[in-house]
């Protein structure tokens, strides 16, 4: 048989663990819920749906798209970033559609990375920001991010201890699985450090539009100098709830996006255009609509957190994206993450996700996803609850 060197670098899929468990156990007639995949459950808003069957009822928009985007809708997330964080972006340079950030995303590192090439990514993260790199024949640093780290000190020492110099510094505000924030000056940061070093930057931002609490995400672009090392993805997966129309963007760095264009240009022919058309009207139109969004995820965040407190398991609620990070509660942190999910999964009925699948540094907690409604939600914690008193 073949070797396939690529694939053969994948490590086992951690979240597959639980993936077969809780396939095994709701065979077995359990009534799981299911907090494990970042799978929005809400609906698109109507008039985003509305468009798409609109546009696709004509023959026109049945026929190939171009890879970077209609203009229209490249017009529509510069026009977005205007309003929403004062950025000036080119839509003919500076601007490119992708299949869902994803793909932009791993397709951005096949076009910028050679074997040998060393890339800084957080621990823990977002699996992709690791496995893209990696598919490429990259070197993958982790840089540790969470509770009582300095990120930039981390950064300073892996900088002195690494050789060859890194290429990329991945970044992720709101991040996923963490749910750490970012302000202005963190940016502000980054960007100096990416020019002393000379570095470029990638920074993934799926969760811009679910924010609470007052808080509002920035755009790393807000930061002065920040098109020069560096693009930033954006998403209507999660804020416009369309994670299947696999709808995201590239903006920022000139070369980096002509990059990214010239690849994708050779890959794929471009998004199904009635599935740009729709989102064109969600960008210029759905500012009401995420907000309803938010609010639903808002909800089910406090239900989720109060929950989980009353029943003595500490969390503190994020300020953004959508998700929990909820570190072990102490006298089940022994187990580590793996261990500790099954036992939800048999004990309590309630799937997650467990930590180490986003890195070493996650080991001791678990990511909930804000994708149950709220009765489902509160059916949860007393399956936790009765876990936690030794009843289950």
């Amino acid at each position: 048989m073949s070797e396939f060197s690529r694939i053969d670098r994948l490590p086992p899929y951690a979240f597959a663990v639980v993936g077969d468990l809780k396939k095994k156990l709701r065979q077995e007639g359990a009534d799981i819920v299911d907090f494990s995949m970042g799978n929005p459950d809400l609906p698109t808003p109507k008039f985003i749906v509305d468009k798409l069957c609109e546009a696709a009822r004509k023959p026109v928009n049945h026929r190939y798209s171009v890879s970077r985007g209609i203009p229209n809708l490249r017009k529509a997330i510069c026009d977005l970033y205007k309003r929403k964080f004062d950025v000036d972006l080119d839509p003919e340079s500076e601007a490119i559609t992708t299949i869902g950030s994803k793909e932009g995303f791993a397709h951005l590192c096949l076009a910028m990375l050679n074997p040998g090439d060393v890339v800084f990514a957080p621990d823990p993260t977002y699996p992709i920001h690791v496995y893209a790199p990696v598919l490429c024949g990259a070197d993958v640093r982790r840089i540790p991010v969470g509770p009582g780290r300095d990120f930039f000190e981390d950064l300073q020492t892996a900088m002195k201890q690494t050789w060859p110099k890194p290429k990329l510094l991945i970044i992720s505000y709101p991040q996923n699985p963490t749910t750490e924030v970012a302000d202005i000056p963190f940016f502000e940061r980054i960007v100096d450090f990416a020019k002393e070093h000379k570095i470029w930057v990638i920074h993934d931002m799926a969760y811009a539009d679910l924010c609470f609490d007052g808080y509002k995400a920035p755009s790393f672009l807000q930061a002065r100098g920040a098109k020069d090392v560096g693009v930033e993805f954006y998403s209507m997966t999660k804020g416009y709830s369309m994670a299947g129309w696999r709808m995201g963007f590239c903006v920022g760095n000139k070369e980096l996006v002509h990059a990214l264009t010239r690849i994708k240009s050779y890959l794929d022919y471009g998004i199904f255009q009635p599935i740009q058309i729709a989102a064109t009207v969600g960008l210029n139109e759905g500012e009401e609509a995420v907000a309803k969004i938010c609010e639903q995820y808002r909800k089910r965040r406090d239900v989720l957190c109060s929950g989980l407190n009353r029943v003595g398991w500490p969390v503190e609620p994020p300020k953004a994206s959508m998700f929990v990070w909820a570190r072990i509660p102490e006298k089940f942190r022994h187990l580590g993450s793996m261990e500790f999910s099954k036992m939800l999964l048999e004990k309590a009925n309630v799937a997650v996700q467990p930590g180490i699948g986003f890195g070493q540094m996650g080991d001791e907690y678990v990511r909930f996803a804000l994708i149950e409604n709220l009765h489902r939600t509160r059916q949860a914690i007393q399956g936790i609850k009765k876990m936690m008193q030794g009843k289950a």
